[in-house]
């Protein structure tokens, strides 16, 4: 985890035809598992890895840092962009830390509601 990061909220503009494709994969895999979080990042290629939140007994991830991960483990070296469809207020520092960690500080973090409705953009400082 990248200590001191502060997420800050950035301007919030209508997201582009990449930035709703993920905001709806993530929406989709939210529902799709009955989760408590869909996530979806993009990498430097323009893949794009899909989770929602892992509550096993053993283990317990939030399901942008599930996307994260699936990134590094398929080969990832930078991420594009990051959504995840919560009914949060906000993303955990450890979520926004996470994607600052593979994507560098200033990657977006879009945060959008259950109705898939974009309520903020967030970037790492």
């Amino acid at each position: 985890m990248t200590e001191g990061v502060a997420p800050r909220a950035v301007d919030l503009d209508e997201p582009g035809p990449e930035d709703r494709k993920i905001i709806t994969l993530a929406r989709s895999a939210r529902a799709r598992n009955g989760a408590a979080e869909g996530a979806a990042v993009r990498d430097e290629m323009g893949r794009t890895y899909v989770a929602s939140t892992v509550a096993l007994r053993s283990l317990e991830l939030s399901a942008l840092r599930t996307a994260v991960a699936m990134a590094v483990a398929s080969g990832a070296r930078s991420l594009e962009a990051a959504a995840v469809v919560t009914g949060a207020e906000a993303p955990a520092p450890e979520d926004v830390a996470a994607v600052t960690d593979l994507g560098g500080a200033g990657t977006p973090v879009l945060l959008a509601g259950p109705d898939g409705v974009l309520r903020a953009t967030i970037a790492a400082s």
